[in-house]
């Protein structure tokens, strides 16, 4: 068995929404970011990246390649669970947590918690999607940005 964690954070900028677990959240502002900003997916990549010591996001897809410009994270973490697999593992279970302040992620936990399952291949009890806000204390409370963290569990095929 292997365990990793994977954390993210984006800045609020210009926009008209967010992307959270691959769920398009309206908001008056969007991420300053080079992909899509999705601090969700990007928690769970380094998550299930540091479970097989292979690095971070940015070493795989680095923010200096024009390729990734705009890119939808669910690409990322196709990748991530791609490269799980090859090593022979899969996924018991991830935990995550989202921190802000605005928007509220209440309204949306249960569908982001429907795409990471499908994009991963997962059933629902699998993936557990929390939210809570800072206390106004941060950048996360001043609402400057939305920060995610991730954990992961991964068993040997042969041990599933």
């Amino acid at each position: 068995m292997r365990v990793g964690l994977g954390f993210d954070v984006h800045a609020f900028g210009e926009g008209d929404h967010l992307m959270v677990g691959n769920v398009r959240i309206p908001f008056d502002r969007g991420f300053v970011a080079h992909s899509d900003g999705d601090v969700l997916i990007h928690a769970v990549c380094d998550a299930l990246l540091g479970a097989l010591s292979l690095g971070d996001i940015g070493d795989h897809f680095p923010p200096s390649d024009p390729k990734w410009a705009d890119c939808d994270s669910a690409a990322f973490l196709r990748h991530c669970l791609q490269l799980v697999q090859q090593a022979g593992y899969q996924i018991v279970n991830i935990d995550t947590v989202i921190m802000v302040e605005q928007p509220k992620i209440g309204p949306y936990k249960v569908a982001i918690q429907d795409k990471l399952a499908k994009i991963l291949n997962l059933k629902n009890n699998q993936i557990s999607v929390k939210a809570t806000t800072t206390e106004k204390l941060g950048f996360v409370g001043r609402e400057e940005g939305m920060a995610a963290q991730a954990i992961c569990l991964l068993t040997a095929v042969d041990n599933f």
